[in-house]
C-alpha cells in the first residue's frame, strides 16, 4: 500500500480509534487532517506524524456545528489541494437506560454521529467523486441481545449505517466507495474501563474467539488501510466486523 499524494480527514482524531487509524495512515505516506474538538489533542497527533517524516495538519472541529465541518474541509483542501479518503469516527456516546438517557445527550448523540457524518459525506462529495472513499464507524452495540444501557447509542449508530448503505448505491455511479466497520478496540473509554472494573472486562474478553481487545492502531487502522487500498475497490455497502470475532451480523 501507498498512499503517497492521497489526503484523509479522520474525525475524532486525538486519541482511540481515531488516533490509530490516522497514524496507520500516515505511516502509508497519505496527507492526514486530523480533526477535533481539543486542539491540544489532534495537535499532538499531527506533530508526531510530522517529526516522523509524515504530513499532517490538526484542525479544531466541533462535528455538531456544521459551519465548523466546513471551515474543516476548506482548511484540508486550502492545504493539500484534495480530498481522497474520509473517516467518519468522532461520535458522544449516549448510554444509559431509556429511561434515564436525557434528550440532550440523545441529541448530542444524534448530531456528533449520524448527522455529522450525513454533513461530511454531502461537504466532501464533490472532491470524492471519482475515485473517493469513505468509512463511518458503526457499532456492534445494535447486535446485542443483552441491548440494555445501550438502546439509545446503538439507534444513532444503525442510522450511520442506514445512512452509509444509501450513499454506496447512490453513489456508486460516482465511483465513491462507502463502508462501514465495527471496531473493537482498547480506545481510551475501553482502557478506563478495563482499569476500572477488571473483573467484568475479563468476563468480558472471554467472550472474544481471539481472546483479546484489538490494538487501535495494528488491528483498527491497519484494517482501514486495506479498505482504501487498491486490491478493495469491488467493496461497498458493507458492514465490515473488526472484533475478533465477536459480534454476528444477521
Amino acid at each position: 500500500m501507498d498512499f503517497t499524494g492521497k489526503v484523509a480527514i479522520v474525525t475524532g482524531a486525538g486519541q482511540g480509534v481515531g488516533k490509530g487509524i490516522a497514524l496507520a495512515l500516515s505511516s502509508y505516506n497519505a496527507n492526514i487532517a486530523l480533526l477535533g474538538r481539543t486542539l491540544s489533542k489532534v495537535q499532538a497527533v499531527a506533530d508526531e506524524i510530522n517529526i516522523n517524516g509524515g504530513s499532517a495538519i490538526a484542525i479544531e472541529c466541533d462535528v455538531k456545528d456544521v459551519s465548523a465541518i466546513q471551515y474543516a474541509i476548506d482548511a484540508t483542501v486550502n492545504k493539500f489541494s484534495s480530498i481522497d479518503f474520509l473517516v467518519n469516527n468522532a461520535q458522544e456516546v449516549p448510554l444509559g437506560n431509556l429511561l434515564h438517557v436525557d434528550d440532550q445527550a440523545f441529541e448530542n448523540g444524534w448530531m456528533s454521529g449520524p448527522l455529522a457524518t450525513f454533513r461530511f459525506m454531502k461537504l466532501c462529495h464533490p472532491y470524492l467523486k471519482g475515485s473517493g472513499k469513505i468509512i463511518n464507524l458503526a457499532s456492534s452495540s445494535a447486535l446485542r441481545p443483552d441491548s440494555e444501557g445501550y438502546g439509545a447509542y446503538a439507534s444513532v449508530k444503525e442510522a450511520t449505517r442506514a445512512l452509509s448503505r444509501t450513499a454506496a448505491v447512490e453513489w456508486g455511479p460516482d465511483n465513491i466507495l462507502v463502508n462501514c466497520i465495527m471496531p473493537l478496540a482498547k480506545s481510551t473509554g475501553m482502557e478506563w474501563w478495563m482499569n476500572e472494573r477488571p473483573d467484568e472486562a475479563n468476563a468480558f474478553v472471554q467472550t472474544i474467539p481471539l481472546g483479546r481487545v484489538g490494538d487501535c492502531h495494528d488491528d483498527i487502522g491497519e484494517a482501514v488501510c486495506h479498505l482504501f487500498s487498491d486490491g478493495m475497490s469491488y467493496i461497498t455497502g458493507s458492514t465490515i466486523m473488526l472484533d475478533g470475532g465477536q459480534a454476528f451480523l444477521r
